[in-house]
């Protein structure tokens, strides 16, 4: 149903780093990129993840209850894009583990503060 999600940034070399590592682990890179915007995300397919200053030229600013989650393949996925996260210049919002019987995830916030976590379920 999604075919991509754009997140802002204010700084878009230091966020461009954070988004390789974390797409790298997941499987994908760079499928789009221009002036002031990237994304990554399947060749050919969707969904993504875009990422741009925004485009009427004010500071980008972070939505209070927005969330991106990124589908791990595994719980220990989850636990190395957590520790990517927080090498990049991430946040901690929540160190990997169990939640709601099989529901395994992390929290992590990139270097401009969008909220993201990474899941598997059973």
């Amino acid at each position: 149903m999604i075919g991509y999600v754009t997140l802002g940034t204010n700084d878009l070399a230091r966020a461009a780093v954070f988004y390789d590592a974390i797409a790298a682990e997941l499987g994908v890179g760079r499928f789009m990129e221009g002036e002031g915007y990237l994304a990554w995300g399947p060749p050919g397919g969707m969904p993504g993840i875009g990422l741009t200053k925004p485009f009427d030229g004010k500071p980008a600013t972070v939505g209070n209850g927005v969330m991106v989650a990124l589908v791990a393949k595994d719980r220990g996925q989850v636990d190395r894009l957590h520790a990517l996260a927080l090498a990049h210049g991430g946040s901690d919002e929540g160190a990997p583990g169990l939640r709601n019987g099989q529901f395994y995830a992390a929290y992590f916030r990139d270097p401009d503060g969008n909220k993201l976590n990474a899941f598997v379920f059973g």
